[in-house]
């Protein structure tokens, strides 16, 4: 993948950008993970183009100047994804949909997939914007919001967007109790809205980049549920 670069009010911000074959069905934004847009969450936007969706990836930390890194190194990315602010987010976000809407796409036929805290921005934005479906794999900040968002159970109450989120059972930083709190208030919101536990699900199940909390079999399952949402309320242009 390579990145193009797309204005916002706080300066450049790269944009990873995958193309389907042929014309897209729509479009899909994948929000990075804490490490960065890594190798990992480029082969996500890869996966999904290769299902007919231009998927594009905003860097988020591009304010900073390093921007992604590895998953052993916590010292360095905890100053980093501290720094995100709600008002910075909401400017990536912006630029990203309008270089989307630039290129056709009307905000019913993008959609929002993000990973760990950005499976957290995906909740907020299923929340706040018009996308016309979103994913959230193993977003923290339900009980206790983050960045400066609502908690997630107060973005539950005021979803707009269909969503699914994603979560697994021993996930250390998102309780069980929490994840299922969430559920019972997104089931009462206006659009459709699923929650799937894995119980042999770490934090991180889905990156193949990541031994020592991968799991194949969940990562597979949760990757196809993924595709089918996206596939059942994105549809095509």
């Amino acid at each position: 993948m390579t990145p193009i670069v797309v204005d916002t009010p706080d300066g450049a911000m790269n944009l990873f950008v995958a193309r389907p074959t042929g014309t897209p069905r729509g479009a899909v934004v994948v929000v990075q993970e804490a490490f960065g847009v890594t190798t990992h969450i480029q082969h996500v936007c890869e996966v999904i183009a290769a299902q007919g969706w231009l998927t594009v990836a905003p860097a988020l930390f591009h304010r900073a100047q390093v921007q992604t890194f590895a998953y052993d190194d916590l010292a360095s990315v905890m100053p980093v994804m501290q720094s995100l602010t709600m008002t910075g987010i909401d400017t990536d976000l912006d630029a990203t949909v309008a270089h989307l809407a630039g290129a056709g796409f009307t905000p019913d036929h993008i959609g929002i997939v993000g990973f760990c805290m950005g499976g957290s921005v995906a909740l907020y934005a299923a929340a706040t914007r018009p996308f016309g479906a979103a994913v959230t794999f193993y977003g923290g900040g339900i009980a206790q919001g983050r960045f400066g968002f609502p908690p997630g159970l107060e973005l539950g109450a005021r979803l707009q967007v269909p969503w699914l989120g994603l979560y697994g059972d021993l996930d250390q930083g998102i309780p069980f109790a929490d994840v299922e709190q969430l559920r019972d208030i997104a089931s009462n919101a206006a659009v459709p809205t699923e929650v799937v536990r894995y119980a042999e699900g770490l934090h991180g199940f889905h990156c193949d980049d990541r031994p020592a909390v991968y799991h194949a079999e969940i990562a597979a399952d949760a990757r196809a549920r993924m595709l089918a949402w996206f596939d059942q309320y994105l549809g095509d242009r």
